[in-house]
């Protein structure tokens, strides 16, 4: 997540620094995205930023408990190894997610509306392919997926 000052907010784009690598980002702006800003205009909040800042905990506790008064409760299996010990545990879904889980969604979704691996790793800091391969094989599957529903014609 990003701590966005109104210096870094552009006319149609935000310009960004990541902590973590310290590589400097430009994310184009969609209409939901000037959406959101233009709804904060206004508002002052401190050290000059343009959105509220919460904690990236708390955001995760709240996307938890949307997820559940939602309905999003379906059993997701996650299995692990403690050693050579192989654990099973079924988790609601509501129960993972975070704003990783939404970073992944929205890398899986760019690449399945078809915008090209480079133009997701420029946005989102990736900045080898190997680290993309991964959610290109999820897209690939989903495109497979799609396509066999002319099948059903």
């Amino acid at each position: 997540m990003f701590n966005l000052k109104r210096t870094d907010v552009k006319e149609n784009h935000i310009e960004v620094t990541t902590v973590k690598t310290a590589d400097s980002l430009i994310i184009e702006l969609n209409n939901h995205s000037k959406g959101i800003l233009e709804k904060y205009k206004d508002v002052h909040f401190e050290h000059n930023k343009v959105l509220p800042v919460i904690t990236t905990q708390k955001v995760n506790d709240y996307l938890k408990e949307l997820g559940e008064l939602a309905g999003i409760d379906e059993p997701v299996r996650e299995t692990y190894y403690k050693g050579n010990r192989r654990i099973d545990e079924v988790t609601p879904k509501y129960a993972l997610l975070s704003t990783h889980a939404g970073r992944r969604t929205f890398i899986c979704n760019a690449l399945s509306l078809g915008i090209p691996a480079q133009v997701v790793m420029k946005w989102t800091g990736h900045s080898d392919y190997k680290a993309m391969k991964p959610y290109i094989d999820i897209a690939d599957d989903i495109k497979a997926n799609a396509m066999s529903k002319f099948d059903q014609l």
